[in-house]
């Protein structure tokens, strides 16, 4: 297989989590299997979550950790996010971080339109989803109609042009034994390796 560059995001925002043992475990498999790969932890990450209320024509300046996955996500060819299942949603601070760098200009083109939706700027991507939750997966599909995937790959990543996005369900966490863990982090290491 051809060398791979790869963004990998652990998207919780503490410093120890699932998503980090999962990121690292997939990160580690890519580079055992000789890709690039750029590694982020959002709980290092320092930049204001919130947008503002100025609009885009006079949004505040990126900040060095903005800027700098900006940078690796118009790098890469994969990105892989990581992240915790929390009210049905991504947490505050990921989805501050999508808000902050997924701009007009740099993430899509509105002055470019095509059946009503702006011309995506971040083609030629693939992504996958390792998400964790307390809530099994059935229970995803039959009570929420898969809402959270929907969200994160048509609205999110889908609308910017990163697809197709595989998504990877680990649940339920919270009374999970380490064999089970354990169980993951090598499914883990293997999708790295496999850049899946």
């Amino acid at each position: 297989m051809e060398p791979r560059k790869i963004l990998v995001l652990n998207g919780h925002p503490m410093a120890t989590s699932l998503s980090k043992g999962l990121t690292d475990a997939y990160a580690n498999g890519a580079i055992s299997a000789g890709h690039d790969v750029r590694h982020r932890h959002l709980s290092e990450m320092k930049f204001e979550i919130d947008f503002g209320i100025i609009g885009y024509e006079q949004s505040q300046n990126f900040e060095k950790d903005v800027q700098e996955f900006v940078t690796d996500l118009q790098w890469a060819d994969h990105i892989v996010i990581a992240t915790p299942l929390w009210w049905g949603g991504i947490p505050a601070k990921l989805k501050g971080l999508f808000d902050r760098a997924l701009l007009p200009g740099l993430a899509y083109d509105p002055r470019v339109r095509k059946m009503g939706l702006p011309q995506p700027l971040l083609t030629g991507k693939s992504a996958r989803i390792l998400l964790t939750a307390d809530t099994p997966m059935w229970a995803m599909r039959l009570f929420y109609r898969r809402a959270f995937q929907h969200q994160i790959t048509r609205q999110i990543l889908g609308f910017v042009g990163i697809k197709p996005t595989r998504h990877s369900h680990f649940a339920p966490v919270e009374h999970a034994t380490p064999k089970k863990v354990e169980s993951w982090l090598e499914h883990a290491n293997k999708l790295g390796q496999r850049v899946a």
